[in-house]
Protein backbone atom coordinates (compact mmCIF):
# COMPACT_ATOMS: atom_id res chain seq x y z
CA UNK A 1 0.00 0.00 0.00
CA UNK A 2 2.70 2.64 0.63
CA UNK A 3 4.24 1.44 -2.39
CA UNK A 4 1.41 3.07 -4.47
CA UNK A 5 1.22 6.24 -2.19
CA UNK A 6 4.90 6.97 -2.31
CA UNK A 7 4.27 6.99 -6.58
CA UNK A 8 1.53 9.06 -5.76
CA UNK A 9 3.31 11.40 -4.15
CA UNK A 10 6.33 11.07 -6.82
CA UNK A 11 3.83 11.96 -9.30
CA UNK A 12 2.23 14.93 -7.80
CA UNK A 13 5.78 16.38 -6.93
CA UNK A 14 6.96 16.15 -11.05
CA UNK A 15 3.87 17.79 -12.30
CA UNK A 16 4.05 20.46 -9.75
CA UNK A 17 8.10 21.01 -9.71
CA UNK A 18 10.76 22.24 -11.68
CA UNK A 19 13.22 19.92 -9.85
CA UNK A 20 15.53 17.43 -11.70
CA UNK A 21 14.60 14.21 -11.61
CA UNK A 22 17.76 13.22 -10.04
CA UNK A 23 16.61 15.70 -7.18
CA UNK A 24 13.04 14.52 -6.96
CA UNK A 25 15.11 10.50 -6.69
CA UNK A 26 16.82 11.78 -3.87
CA UNK A 27 14.01 13.36 -2.39
CA UNK A 28 12.05 9.98 -2.48
CA UNK A 29 15.13 7.72 -1.64
CA UNK A 30 14.74 9.89 2.07
CA UNK A 31 10.62 9.52 2.02
CA UNK A 32 11.40 5.84 1.48
CA UNK A 33 13.82 6.20 4.15
CA UNK A 34 11.46 7.41 7.00
CA UNK A 35 8.41 4.98 5.88
CA UNK A 36 10.52 1.96 6.18
CA UNK A 37 11.93 3.62 10.01
CA UNK A 38 8.38 4.33 10.86
CA UNK A 39 7.29 0.70 9.23
CA UNK A 40 9.84 -1.02 11.76
CA UNK A 41 8.59 0.91 14.89
CA UNK A 42 5.40 -0.89 14.39
CA UNK A 43 2.99 1.81 12.45
CA UNK A 44 1.25 0.51 9.34
CA UNK A 45 1.93 1.30 5.81
CA UNK A 46 -0.59 4.30 5.31
CA UNK A 47 0.34 5.68 9.02
CA UNK A 48 4.20 5.26 8.33
CA UNK A 49 3.61 7.22 4.76
CA UNK A 50 1.35 9.81 5.89
CA UNK A 51 3.86 10.72 8.99
CA UNK A 52 6.64 10.56 6.67
CA UNK A 53 5.37 12.49 4.00
CA UNK A 54 4.13 15.40 7.10
CA UNK A 55 8.20 15.24 8.15
CA UNK A 56 9.03 15.64 5.04
CA UNK A 57 6.94 18.86 4.44
CA UNK A 58 9.61 20.52 7.14
CA UNK A 59 12.37 20.42 4.52
CA UNK A 60 10.65 19.86 1.38
CA UNK A 61 7.91 22.79 0.49
CA UNK A 62 5.96 20.51 -2.53
CA UNK A 63 5.73 17.27 -0.08
CA UNK A 64 4.25 19.96 2.80
CA UNK A 65 1.53 21.27 0.35
CA UNK A 66 0.89 17.39 -0.67
CA UNK A 67 0.41 16.55 2.97
CA UNK A 68 -1.65 19.74 3.25
CA UNK A 69 -4.14 18.76 0.58
CA UNK A 70 -4.24 15.00 1.56
CA UNK A 71 -5.21 16.38 5.55
CA UNK A 72 -8.29 14.60 5.28
CA UNK A 73 -6.88 11.40 4.73
CA UNK A 74 -4.43 11.93 7.52
CA UNK A 75 -7.00 12.90 10.15
CA UNK A 76 -8.97 9.65 9.46
CA UNK A 77 -6.50 7.20 9.41
CA UNK A 78 -4.86 9.02 12.92
CA UNK A 79 -8.86 8.27 14.64
CA UNK A 80 -9.86 5.86 12.94
CA UNK A 81 -6.48 3.67 12.99
CA UNK A 82 -6.90 1.35 10.27
CA UNK A 83 -6.05 1.13 6.60
CA UNK A 84 -8.44 0.62 3.89
CA UNK A 85 -8.85 -3.33 4.59
CA UNK A 86 -10.24 -2.31 7.76
CA UNK A 87 -7.57 -4.32 9.45
CA UNK A 88 -7.02 -2.77 13.60
CA UNK A 89 -3.66 -0.95 12.87
CA UNK A 90 -1.35 0.07 16.47
CA UNK A 91 -3.66 3.18 16.94
CA UNK A 92 -6.52 1.26 17.89
CA UNK A 93 -4.43 -0.95 20.57
CA UNK A 94 -3.33 1.39 21.96
CA UNK A 95 -6.73 3.07 22.35
CA UNK A 96 -8.15 0.33 23.85
CA UNK A 97 -5.77 -0.27 26.30
CA UNK A 98 -5.62 3.07 27.00
CA UNK A 99 -9.43 2.96 27.93
CA UNK A 100 -8.88 -0.35 30.30
CA UNK A 101 -6.39 1.48 32.02
CA UNK A 102 -8.13 4.48 31.96
CA UNK A 103 -11.52 2.65 33.39
CA UNK A 104 -9.06 1.14 35.82
CA UNK A 105 -7.62 4.09 37.21
CA UNK A 106 -11.62 5.69 37.38
CA UNK A 107 -12.23 2.65 39.54
CA UNK A 108 -9.25 2.94 41.72
CA UNK A 109 -9.67 6.61 42.92
CA UNK A 110 -13.76 6.14 43.63
CA UNK A 111 -12.75 3.54 45.72
CA UNK A 112 -10.25 5.39 47.69
CA UNK A 113 -12.64 7.96 48.13
CA UNK A 114 -15.19 6.26 49.47
CA UNK A 115 -13.03 3.90 51.37
CA UNK A 116 -10.57 6.00 53.00
CA UNK A 117 -10.65 9.42 55.11
CA UNK A 118 -11.14 12.47 53.48
CA UNK A 119 -7.08 13.82 53.99
CA UNK A 120 -5.76 10.33 53.23
CA UNK A 121 -7.89 10.18 50.30
CA UNK A 122 -6.71 13.61 49.17
CA UNK A 123 -3.04 13.01 49.66
CA UNK A 124 -3.31 9.52 47.84
CA UNK A 125 -5.45 10.89 44.77
CA UNK A 126 -1.97 10.64 42.77
CA UNK A 127 -0.95 7.35 44.02
CA UNK A 128 -3.97 6.09 42.83
CA UNK A 129 -4.14 7.56 39.77
CA UNK A 130 -0.63 7.55 38.12
CA UNK A 131 0.40 4.45 38.82
CA UNK A 132 -2.12 3.60 35.79
CA UNK A 133 -0.71 6.07 33.44
CA UNK A 134 2.67 4.66 33.96
CA UNK A 135 1.74 1.23 33.35
CA UNK A 136 0.37 2.53 30.00
CA UNK A 137 3.94 3.97 28.54
CA UNK A 138 5.41 0.79 30.42
CA UNK A 139 3.19 -1.32 28.00
CA UNK A 140 3.99 0.91 25.14
CA UNK A 141 7.60 1.09 25.65
CA UNK A 142 8.21 -3.06 26.15
CA UNK A 143 9.75 -1.55 29.81
CA UNK A 144 12.09 -4.15 30.72
CA UNK A 145 11.08 -6.09 34.16
CA UNK A 146 13.77 -4.65 36.57
CA UNK A 147 12.86 -1.03 35.71
CA UNK A 148 8.93 -1.79 36.30
CA UNK A 149 10.07 -3.21 40.00
CA UNK A 150 11.90 -0.18 40.77
CA UNK A 151 8.88 1.89 39.52
CA UNK A 152 6.18 -0.05 40.91
CA UNK A 153 8.35 0.03 44.20
CA UNK A 154 8.40 4.08 44.29
CA UNK A 155 4.95 4.37 44.00
CA UNK A 156 4.10 1.80 46.77
CA UNK A 157 6.75 3.50 48.87
CA UNK A 158 5.47 6.61 48.59
CA UNK A 159 2.17 5.54 49.23
CA UNK A 160 2.93 4.02 52.32
CA UNK A 161 4.41 6.94 53.80
CA UNK A 162 1.98 9.45 52.49
CA UNK A 163 -1.13 7.39 54.32
CA UNK A 164 1.15 6.31 57.61
CA UNK A 165 2.69 9.99 58.05
CA UNK A 166 0.79 12.41 60.90
CA UNK A 167 0.48 15.48 59.04
CA UNK A 168 -0.51 19.02 60.99
CA UNK A 169 -4.51 19.15 61.40
CA UNK A 170 -5.29 22.44 62.45
CA UNK A 171 -4.00 24.80 60.03
CA UNK A 172 -2.78 21.71 57.68
CA UNK A 173 0.14 23.43 56.10
CA UNK A 174 1.96 20.08 55.57
CA UNK A 175 -1.17 18.43 54.40
CA UNK A 176 -2.00 20.93 51.72
CA UNK A 177 2.19 20.63 50.93
CA UNK A 178 2.31 17.28 50.41
CA UNK A 179 -0.95 16.78 48.82
CA UNK A 180 0.78 19.51 46.12
CA UNK A 181 4.53 18.41 45.82
CA UNK A 182 3.31 14.37 46.01
CA UNK A 183 2.24 14.69 42.19
CA UNK A 184 5.28 16.35 41.33
CA UNK A 185 7.85 13.57 42.71
CA UNK A 186 4.95 10.91 40.92
CA UNK A 187 4.72 12.43 37.66
CA UNK A 188 8.72 13.06 37.43
CA UNK A 189 8.77 8.55 38.66
CA UNK A 190 5.62 8.13 35.75
CA UNK A 191 8.32 9.99 33.73
CA UNK A 192 10.30 6.61 33.95
CA UNK A 193 8.06 4.61 32.65
CA UNK A 194 7.80 6.98 29.81
CA UNK A 195 11.30 6.56 28.88
CA UNK A 196 11.39 3.23 28.92
CA UNK A 197 13.61 2.97 31.88
CA UNK A 198 16.28 4.57 29.81
CA UNK A 199 16.58 7.83 32.52
CA UNK A 200 19.94 8.97 31.11
CA UNK A 201 19.34 9.63 27.85
CA UNK A 202 19.10 13.38 27.47
CA UNK A 203 16.84 13.09 24.40
CA UNK A 204 14.25 10.90 26.33
CA UNK A 205 13.75 13.16 28.75
CA UNK A 206 13.62 15.72 26.64
CA UNK A 207 10.79 13.81 25.01
CA UNK A 208 9.07 13.40 28.49
CA UNK A 209 9.42 17.32 28.87
CA UNK A 210 7.72 18.19 26.02
CA UNK A 211 4.88 15.33 26.73
CA UNK A 212 4.35 16.95 30.06
CA UNK A 213 3.71 20.06 28.27
CA UNK A 214 1.67 18.53 25.62
CA UNK A 215 -0.58 16.59 28.08
CA UNK A 216 -1.21 19.51 30.63
CA UNK A 217 -3.26 21.29 27.64
CA UNK A 218 -4.88 18.12 26.40
CA UNK A 219 -6.38 17.55 29.69
CA UNK A 220 -7.18 21.27 30.18
CA UNK A 221 -8.82 20.80 26.63
CA UNK A 222 -10.84 17.53 27.93
CA UNK A 223 -11.99 18.73 31.05
CA UNK A 224 -13.31 22.12 29.74
CA UNK A 225 -15.15 19.71 27.54
CA UNK A 226 -16.30 17.82 30.10
CA UNK A 227 -17.32 20.22 32.37
CA UNK A 228 -19.43 21.97 29.30
CA UNK A 229 -20.55 18.67 28.93
CA UNK A 230 -21.64 18.15 33.02
CA UNK A 231 -23.17 21.79 32.97
CA UNK A 232 -25.61 20.60 30.32
CA UNK A 233 -26.32 17.67 31.97
CA UNK A 234 -26.93 18.75 35.36
CA UNK A 235 -29.29 22.11 34.28
CA UNK A 236 -31.68 19.40 31.81
CA UNK A 237 -32.64 17.27 34.65
CA UNK A 238 -32.82 20.23 36.77
CA UNK A 239 -35.32 21.56 34.40
CA UNK A 240 -37.69 18.33 34.63
CA UNK A 241 -37.12 18.19 38.68
CA UNK A 242 -34.57 16.05 39.18
CA UNK A 243 -31.43 16.76 41.34
CA UNK A 244 -28.41 14.65 39.88
CA UNK A 245 -25.61 16.83 41.27
CA UNK A 246 -24.93 14.29 43.75
CA UNK A 247 -24.36 11.62 41.57
CA UNK A 248 -22.31 14.20 39.09
CA UNK A 249 -19.56 15.33 42.49
CA UNK A 250 -19.20 11.31 44.07
CA UNK A 251 -19.36 9.59 40.74
CA UNK A 252 -18.85 11.26 37.38
CA UNK A 253 -16.38 14.08 38.15
CA UNK A 254 -13.75 11.17 40.06
CA UNK A 255 -14.59 9.19 37.11
CA UNK A 256 -13.65 11.80 34.33
CA UNK A 257 -10.79 12.85 36.14
CA UNK A 258 -8.83 10.27 36.47
CA UNK A 259 -9.69 8.93 33.38
CA UNK A 260 -8.90 11.87 31.39
CA UNK A 261 -5.18 11.52 32.72
CA UNK A 262 -4.59 8.12 30.44
CA UNK A 263 -6.98 9.54 27.47
CA UNK A 264 -4.49 12.78 27.36
CA UNK A 265 -1.51 10.64 27.32
CA UNK A 266 -3.02 8.56 24.17
CA UNK A 267 -4.70 12.01 22.35
CA UNK A 268 -0.79 13.42 22.84
CA UNK A 269 1.31 9.86 21.68
CA UNK A 270 -1.16 9.40 18.70
CA UNK A 271 -0.87 12.94 17.29
CA UNK A 272 2.89 14.26 18.75
CA UNK A 273 4.55 12.81 15.15
CA UNK A 274 2.07 14.22 13.23
CA UNK A 275 0.56 17.56 14.10
CA UNK A 276 2.69 20.56 15.40
CA UNK A 277 3.20 19.86 19.50
CA UNK A 278 0.66 22.90 20.93
CA UNK A 279 3.26 23.95 24.03
CA UNK A 280 5.92 25.18 21.87
CA UNK A 281 3.56 27.21 20.02
CA UNK A 282 1.86 29.11 23.19
CA UNK A 283 5.23 29.46 24.63
CA UNK A 284 5.93 31.48 21.64
CA UNK A 285 3.04 33.63 22.16
CA UNK A 286 3.01 34.02 25.60
CA UNK A 287 6.53 34.69 26.24
CA UNK A 288 6.44 38.35 25.49
CA UNK A 289 3.20 39.02 27.24
CA UNK A 290 4.88 37.18 30.37
CA UNK A 291 8.10 39.77 30.17
CA UNK A 292 5.25 42.57 30.11
CA UNK A 293 3.72 41.38 32.78
CA UNK A 294 7.06 41.02 34.81
CA UNK A 295 8.02 44.22 33.60
CA UNK A 296 5.06 45.75 35.62
CA UNK A 297 5.33 44.14 38.79
CA UNK A 298 9.06 45.21 39.11
CA UNK A 299 7.75 48.97 38.65
CA UNK A 300 4.57 48.64 41.11
CA UNK A 301 7.38 47.06 43.56
CA UNK A 302 9.58 49.98 42.76
CA UNK A 303 6.94 52.61 43.35
CA UNK A 304 5.94 51.22 46.32
CA UNK A 305 8.17 49.00 48.18
CA UNK A 306 5.54 48.02 50.94
CA UNK A 307 3.36 46.58 48.40
CA UNK A 308 5.00 42.96 48.33
CA UNK A 309 4.58 42.89 51.96
CA UNK A 310 1.12 43.62 52.36
CA UNK A 311 -0.37 39.60 51.28
CA UNK A 312 1.37 36.26 51.49
CA UNK A 313 -0.58 35.52 48.46
CA UNK A 314 1.14 38.07 45.92
CA UNK A 315 4.68 36.13 47.03
CA UNK A 316 2.44 32.72 46.07
CA UNK A 317 1.37 33.80 43.15
CA UNK A 318 4.72 35.54 41.62
CA UNK A 319 5.96 32.10 42.69
CA UNK A 320 3.96 30.36 40.43
CA UNK A 321 4.63 32.54 37.58
CA UNK A 322 8.13 32.30 38.07
CA UNK A 323 7.25 28.19 37.19
CA UNK A 324 5.59 29.51 34.16
CA UNK A 325 8.47 31.27 32.82
CA UNK A 326 10.63 28.37 33.22
CA UNK A 327 7.92 26.30 31.46
CA UNK A 328 8.31 28.78 28.97
CA UNK A 329 11.86 28.92 28.46
CA UNK A 330 11.84 25.37 28.32
CA UNK A 331 9.41 24.62 25.29
CA UNK A 332 10.61 27.74 23.35
CA UNK A 333 14.12 26.09 23.65
CA UNK A 334 12.74 22.68 23.21
CA UNK A 335 10.84 23.86 19.77
CA UNK A 336 13.38 25.75 17.99
CA UNK A 337 15.27 23.94 15.27
CA UNK A 338 18.68 23.13 16.55
CA UNK A 339 20.76 24.51 13.27
CA UNK A 340 18.80 28.03 12.94
CA UNK A 341 21.00 30.64 13.90
CA UNK A 342 20.13 32.62 17.43
CA UNK A 343 16.97 35.48 16.15
CA UNK A 344 15.08 38.05 18.31
CA UNK A 345 12.73 35.25 19.88
CA UNK A 346 15.85 34.17 21.43
CA UNK A 347 16.91 37.02 22.68
CA UNK A 348 13.37 37.32 24.16
CA UNK A 349 13.36 34.36 26.18
CA UNK A 350 16.68 35.40 27.21
CA UNK A 351 15.16 38.52 28.31
CA UNK A 352 12.23 36.56 29.84
CA UNK A 353 14.41 34.64 32.01
CA UNK A 354 16.81 37.23 33.16
CA UNK A 355 13.68 39.59 34.23
CA UNK A 356 12.61 36.32 36.25
CA UNK A 357 15.82 35.95 38.21
CA UNK A 358 15.57 39.78 39.12
CA UNK A 359 11.95 38.96 40.14
CA UNK A 360 12.40 35.71 41.94
CA UNK A 361 15.22 37.73 43.96
CA UNK A 362 12.52 40.41 44.95
CA UNK A 363 10.54 37.81 46.29
CA UNK A 364 13.35 36.20 47.83
CA UNK A 365 14.33 39.12 49.96
CA UNK A 366 9.90 39.65 51.02
CA UNK A 367 9.79 36.20 51.70
CA UNK A 368 13.32 35.80 54.40
CA UNK A 369 11.97 39.14 55.59
CA UNK A 370 8.29 37.86 56.45
CA UNK A 371 9.82 34.86 58.03
CA UNK A 372 12.55 37.44 60.43
CA UNK A 373 9.34 39.18 60.75
CA UNK A 374 6.57 36.16 61.98
CA UNK A 375 8.65 33.48 62.42
CA UNK A 376 9.23 30.22 60.20
CA UNK A 377 6.47 27.86 59.29
CA UNK A 378 6.05 25.10 57.19
CA UNK A 379 4.69 27.14 53.92
CA UNK A 380 7.54 30.04 54.36
CA UNK A 381 10.35 27.48 54.64
CA UNK A 382 8.82 25.39 51.80
CA UNK A 383 8.39 28.87 49.78
CA UNK A 384 11.80 29.71 50.09
CA UNK A 385 13.37 26.95 49.51
CA UNK A 386 11.39 26.45 46.35
CA UNK A 387 12.11 29.86 45.17
CA UNK A 388 15.94 29.06 45.50
CA UNK A 389 15.92 25.80 43.53
CA UNK A 390 13.91 28.41 40.96
CA UNK A 391 16.83 30.52 41.56
CA UNK A 392 19.58 28.15 40.30
CA UNK A 393 17.62 26.70 37.16
CA UNK A 394 17.11 30.89 36.02
CA UNK A 395 20.48 31.83 36.93
CA UNK A 396 22.24 28.87 34.54
CA UNK A 397 19.55 29.42 31.97
CA UNK A 398 20.43 32.83 32.07
CA UNK A 399 24.09 32.30 31.46
CA UNK A 400 23.61 29.27 28.97
CA UNK A 401 20.76 31.48 27.02
CA UNK A 402 23.53 34.29 26.36
CA UNK A 403 26.52 31.85 25.65
CA UNK A 404 23.89 30.43 23.01
CA UNK A 405 22.48 33.90 21.54
CA UNK A 406 26.22 35.28 21.18
CA UNK A 407 27.14 31.73 19.27
CA UNK A 408 29.27 30.67 21.87
CA UNK A 409 26.94 27.24 22.73
CA UNK A 410 24.60 25.30 20.99
CA UNK A 411 20.91 24.91 21.48
CA UNK A 412 21.73 21.17 22.23
CA UNK A 413 23.45 22.69 25.70
CA UNK A 414 20.08 24.66 27.12
CA UNK A 415 18.10 21.39 26.81
CA UNK A 416 20.99 19.07 28.60
CA UNK A 417 20.78 21.25 31.21
CA UNK A 418 17.20 22.19 31.62
CA UNK A 419 16.50 17.86 31.19
CA UNK A 420 19.46 17.16 33.85
CA UNK A 421 17.74 19.30 36.33
CA UNK A 422 14.58 17.37 36.56
CA UNK A 423 16.07 14.92 39.72
CA UNK A 424 16.27 17.96 41.47
CA UNK A 425 12.41 19.04 41.41
CA UNK A 426 12.20 15.29 42.13
CA UNK A 427 14.34 15.17 45.22
CA UNK A 428 12.71 18.81 46.41
CA UNK A 429 9.32 16.92 46.37
CA UNK A 430 10.22 14.08 47.74
CA UNK A 431 11.96 15.68 50.63
CA UNK A 432 9.16 18.28 51.44
CA UNK A 433 6.31 15.34 51.55
CA UNK A 434 8.84 12.94 53.79
CA UNK A 435 10.55 15.94 55.88
CA UNK A 436 7.91 18.40 56.56
CA UNK A 437 5.89 16.43 58.47
CA UNK A 438 7.70 15.14 60.97
CA UNK A 439 9.28 18.61 61.04
CA UNK A 440 6.73 20.43 61.77
CA UNK A 441 3.96 18.10 62.59
CA UNK A 442 5.72 16.69 65.61
CA UNK A 443 7.74 19.48 67.12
Amino acid sequence: MSEEHIQQWRGYVQRRSVLASEDIAELEEHLRSQVDDLKALGLADDEAFLVAVKRMGRIDDLSREYAREHSDRLWKQLVIGSDDTGESGSGRRDLWVAIVLAVGAAVTLRTGLAWLDEDVSVRLASVLVLPWLAGFFAWKRGMARSAIAITAIGFVTFGVLLAVYPFDDDPGDTLVLASIHAPVFLWLLMGVAYVGGDWRSGRRRMDFVRFTGEWVVYYFLLAAGGGLLIGLTVGTFHAVGIDVEDVVTEWIMPFGSAGATVIAAWLVESKQNVIENIAPVLARVFSPLTILLLVALLIAFAADPDLIDVDRELLILMTVILVLVLALWLYAVSARPPQAPPGLGDWLQVALVVTAIVVDLVVLIAMAGRIAELGLTANRSAALCLNVVLLVNLAESARLGLAFVRGNRPVAVLERWQTAYLPVYAAWAAVVVIAWGPLFSWA
